[in-house]
């Protein structure tokens, strides 16, 4: 299994918008206004995949996957049903989100990005994210 790096992030590098400066490169997806770093972590060590553009707005991976973690438990203490999809978390100036991927095999990854809150969309981003969960997996 290849893991790709998801780039949405404005500032991700190069022509290509895949982090590494290639054009077309496997890793390119369109680009959200708004989403100023994008880390593709796993959820259960925190080990950080790849990030793209700036990576202190993505996250730090253990905290990601802490946090997501923290919050599974306390849903389910409270009955909630089901896997956890997406954590929004929102000040005056940003947004940070954690969305899960799950993979068919092995640990559920974590999307962590940062949001400049004046110039995105959140729920076109948490789409957006959901329709290319699978282009992180290969």
């Amino acid at each position: 299994m290849t893991l790709k790096v998801l780039c949405v992030a404005e500032r991700c590098g190069g022509n290509g918008g895949n982090g590494d400066g290639t054009p077309g490169g496997p890793g390119r997806a369109s680009r959200f206004p708004g989403v100023t770093g994008v880390a593709l972590v796993d959820a259960v060590t925190g080990l950080a995949y790849g990030v793209a553009g700036e990576a202190a707005e993505a996250g730090d991976g253990a905290e990601a996957s802490e946090l997501a973690a923290l919050i599974v438990e306390r849903l389910g203490a409270a009955g909630a049903e089901g896997e956890l999809e997406s954590v929004v978390t929102t000040s005056t100036k940003r947004h940070q989100v954690l969305f899960s991927v799950v993979r068919p095999a092995g640990d559920p990854l974590l999307l962590a990005a940062g949001l400049d809150r004046g110039r995105v969309n959140v729920a076109l981003v948490l789409r957006g994210f959901g329709e290319r969960a699978g282009e992180v997996l290969a």
